[in-house]
């Protein structure tokens, strides 16, 4: 028994899925899940354990439902007797019938809201059907537990990037899919001067280390930070997602853009702070604890910076107080 889920979307609109999923697995422990995505982002989540096993979405003939031609034997193995929730097509009425003529049951949604709810609020919604329980929407919200070989190996990235280990440690990713979720990399350059100096107003005693995430379509936005910067970085440049999943683990801080990689960091339980332009608030994280921040995208404004040096110094204060509160204990 099984279910399939079937989401082609950017690494960050999987991500605002996993409160479904969740819900869809309480739903059903019995069955195997199964996540049809981007084979990069399929194999992150079934390094979470998030699902049970990832295919890519390209090679299963799903184009065949548009038509009047018959799906392929492994498209029909897999849809067969399963439970299906697409999160794809669901505005094409002969794609629609076809898909549920294969399976048992399921549930055919847009992956994004037509009415004034988050993304990730919509996506556990549209799955209500097929997600009994009592449970209630906090329960899908923990931050996400990573294995120990995850964390590891975020871990001898991070010092093979330059992290001793030791220090506080402070994440920076000023990419996102387009300029218009971009926040001004000088806000970013302020702001890990703030944290990384131990004699600055904000940093107190803390003397953060900072990282600079690249990934793909950051390296523009990440070479004007490394050129404004006026204290040492390293640079973390486009580890696996399983790997990075791991390195965002040992942040003490993470500050980043609207893009799938702060969506990432506020999953696995990172002190995420996330800058948002108003206009796309509805797809904020769904980790209760992620702090989202509205900002000026594009012109760097200057009472802008001045609230995110002071949100980032209370999410580093309240991270120190927690330790030392843990040390206390023992």
């Amino acid at each position: 028994m099984r279910t399939v889920v079937l989401h082609p979307g950017a690494l960050g609109d999987v991500l605002l899925a996993i409160p479904a999923v969740r819900a869809l697995r309480a739903g059903a422990p019995d069955h195997e899940v199964v996540l049809a995505a981007q084979p990069r982002i399929g194999r992150l989540l079934a390094a979470l354990e998030v699902v049970d096993r990832p295919l890519d979405f390209d090679t299963l003939g799903l184009d065949a439902l548009f038509t009047t031609h018959e799906p392929a034997g492994h498209l029909r193995q897999l849809l067969e007797g399963a439970r299906v929730v697409s999160w794809f097509a669901s505005r094409d009425a002969h794609f629609t019938h076809r898909l549920r003529s294969l399976a048992a049951e399921g549930v055919i949604a847009p992956s994004v809201p037509v009415e004034p709810l988050t993304v990730w609020e919509h996506l556990l919604g549209s799955v209500a059907p097929l997600a009994t329980g009592g449970a209630s929407d906090a329960a899908w919200r923990e931050p996400i537990a990573l294995r120990a070989d995850v964390v590891e190996t975020g871990r001898r990235a991070l010092l093979a990037a330059g992290w001793d280990g030791g220090r506080p440690l402070v994440i920076l990713h000023p990419g996102a899919g387009g300029v218009a979720k971009r926040w001004a990399v000088e806000g970013f350059a302020l702001a890990a001067e703030a944290v990384a100096n131990a004699s600055g107003a904000v940093a107190g005693a803390f003397g953060a280390q900072i990282v600079v995430h690249e990934g793909p379509a950051d390296r523009d936005a990440v070479a004007r930070l490394h050129d404004r910067l006026r204290v040492p970085a390293c640079a973390l440049v486009d580890p696996p997602l399983e790997t990075l999943a791991g390195a965002l683990h040992h942040a003490t801080l993470f500050l980043g853009n609207d893009s799938g990689v702060t969506h990432l960091a506020a999953a696995v339980g990172a002190p995420t702070l996330a800058l948002f332009a108003a206009a796309n608030l509805a797809w904020r994280p769904w980790a209760s604890g992620a702090h989202v921040r509205v900002v000026t995208m594009g012109a760097l404004a200057r009472p802008d910076v001045d609230t995110v040096i002071e949100d980032a110094g209370g999410l580093l204060r309240s991270r120190d107080l927690r330790a030392v509160g843990i040390r206390g204990r023992r």
